[in-house]
């Protein structure tokens, strides 16, 4: 009896319930959310897009579809605005733009070719590796714009290519974010010089605080590779002190920070720079791909703070072009400290402006090396005598020598008794020869490493056969590979000559007591031929040059 009466309290509590639910409780109308709430949930959701951000990066979303998928739309497969390409030509360059980032994909030097053939194009300056990524790519360090690494910039031109000839011209690029933020890119270009100005402003459109770095970056192939001749590689010019920093170093130490005037990217010849127009205390970082083929060299700014409605902007000016003393001198910003020829710096510079004024008078720059050559050897007059007068004396005292050594050649006391007291008596410096060659040593690393990177000398002919100053001298061009030769491969007649020299002046020295020291200088000319086999045509006219001077100076000098 108990579970029936159970069931009826149940059934009339839950009849009681819905009665009262119809009847008694009014229902009060449900209202949509207002748009300052959905911004609010929006941004409560950030991190979720963030997520969804880097997933569509994974799958290689098109960068112009990025808006759709971080405002969740569903309607993802909407035409996307394609990246039209803007080709700016003046008298020294023609550079494309890409609106995909407003970034260079091409940029072509007008005075210069690739090789020195007439039928030569003209020097890219940036590879093929760098073309779809670009360079001169903007950021910010911490990602507070997402989507501005893929940004689709517009610009203000409709004509595809703009030519600028008289007078200097301004080209924007602007992107808005889904947020309201603007980020422009300006440039301004000029006629008659490799800078170029950059005008970075943001204007924060958005109801958020932009705190974060801005970053512009250099992207260049890469060799890791160091080079024995000269430098190649990142620099930049850091509380006024330049620093170069070699490929190996990069992974032990990336970033470099003080008062920053400019980054830059060198090779041999030329070299890209991004220069702050108002030195702050900044950063360069360095970052090197997987495969150690792209070479990313940033300019991080000191970090800002953008409150909403409020904008900043950033000057720069860059510069893609020679690395030519004159050209970097008349650019201003330090950009002619980008060349340095080493520890004999200070010796090679006046050499390099000497033959450059030489040049002016003389249009050959083979021929200014003679005169070069034939000056440094007239200024190194002096010790170049005393050094082969302390041979000649050498000489007429070696029978002696020789006696020494026959007579005590199993006591080596005695001997070199005997010989310090034959030097005593005859008043002879055994290393008087010696010293006066040793300080000519920083004269030739000066002029070596200057005649190397000195642009003046790239595809510079002199006579004949030599048609390029910057590379090896080859007569004939042989189609096998030859030892010890890097291509191309021909007769390296200016070396055998040099080689030939090297042997005479071997001749009109003193022989080494020493009967293996003396086996072993016998094989000298013929390394040194070796090793000059691969140098530039212009290195090798300046030896073989120095050669033959100090051969008429040792000769003049032994019969007086």
């Amino acid at each position: 009896m108990d579970f029936p009466r159970l069931a009826i309290a149940i059934a009339l509590c839950f009849l009681i319930f819905v009665l009262w639910e119809i009847f008694f409780i009014d229902r009060e109308a449900v209202q949509p959310p207002s748009e300052s709430q959905q911004a609010e949930q929006m941004a409560k959701e950030e991190p979720f897009n963030k997520y969804l951000e880097k997933d569509t990066i994974d799958k290689k979303v098109m960068p112009g579809l990025m808006p759709d998928l971080m405002s969740g739309k569903d309607d993802l497969l909407k035409p996307v605005k394609a990246a039209r390409t803007i080709t700016v030509n003046t008298p020294l360059y023609s550079v494309r733009i890409s609106e995909k980032g407003a970034v260079f994909n091409d940029f072509i030097l007008k005075d210069y070719k690739e090789n020195g053939g007439d039928d030569s194009p003209l020097y890219q300056m940036i590879s093929p590796e760098v073309h779809d990524k670009g360079t001169v790519l903007l950021g910010l360090a911490g990602n507070s714009l997402p989507g501005l690494k893929y940004a689709v910039f517009n610009v203000d031109r409709n004509a595809e290519s703009v030519n600028i000839s008289n007078q200097s011209e301004e080209i924007t690029f602007s992107w808005v974010s889904e947020n309201g933020v603007v980020v422009e890119k300006r440039f301004i270009f000029s006629p008659d010089t490799y800078l170029i100005g950059l005008n970075v402003t943001i204007k924060n459109g958005s109801y958020q605080t932009i705190q974060d770095n801005l970053i512009l970056s250099l992207m260049k192939t890469y060799s890791t590779t160091t080079t024995m001749y000269g430098f190649e590689g990142p620099s930049a010019l850091i509380n006024n002190s330049l620093e170069q920093i070699k490929a190996k170093k990069i992974k032990d130490k990336n970033i470099y920070t003080g008062t920053l005037e400019w980054v830059a990217v060198q090779d041999r010849y030329f070299m890209s720079s991004i220069i702050s127009t108002k030195p702050v205390e900044a950063s360069m970082r360095l970052f090197l791909s997987q495969d150690d083929v792209l070479l990313e060299a940033q300019y991080m700014q000191p970090e800002t703070v953008i409150q909403p409605g409020m904008q900043h902007g950033y000057e720069y000016k860059l510069f893609f072009g020679p690395k030519s003393t004159k050209i970097l001198k008349q650019c201003g910003y330090n950009l002619s400290k980008a060349i340095d020829f080493g520890m004999f710096d200070f010796i090679a510079k006046p050499c390099l402006w000497f033959m450059n004024f030489l040049y002016s008078i003389i249009p050959n720059y083979g021929v200014a090396i003679i005169l070069l050559t034939m000056v440094t050897k007239i200024i190194l007059w002096p010790l170049g005598t005393k050094s082969y007068k302390s041979m000649a004396e050498m000489k007429k005292i070696q029978p002696l020598m020789m006696g020494i050594r026959e007579k005590y050649k199993h006591d080596k006391k005695k001997m070199n008794e005997e010989v310090m007291a034959l030097y005593k008596t005859y008043k002879v410096n055994p290393v008087g020869g010696c010293l006066p060659m040793i300080v000519q040593i920083p004269v030739f690393f000066a002029l070596y490493r200057m005649l190397y990177e000195a642009i003046e000398l790239r595809h510079a002919p002199f006579l004949g056969w030599i048609t390029d100053l910057s590379a090896p001298d080859r007569l004939f061009d042989f189609n096998i590979s030859i030892p010890l030769m890097q291509p191309p491969y021909g007769i390296p007649v200016l070396t055998i000559i040099m080689g030939a020299t090297m042997f005479l002046q071997q001749q009109m020295a003193p022989s080494v007591g020493d009967p293996t020291q003396a086996k072993m200088m016998k094989f000298m000319p013929i390394i040194f031929t070796a090793i000059f086999i691969n140098f530039s045509s212009g290195l090798v006219l300046y030896w073989l040059i120095n050669n033959i001077l100090s051969i008429a100076q040792q000769y003049y000098i032994t019969k007086k």
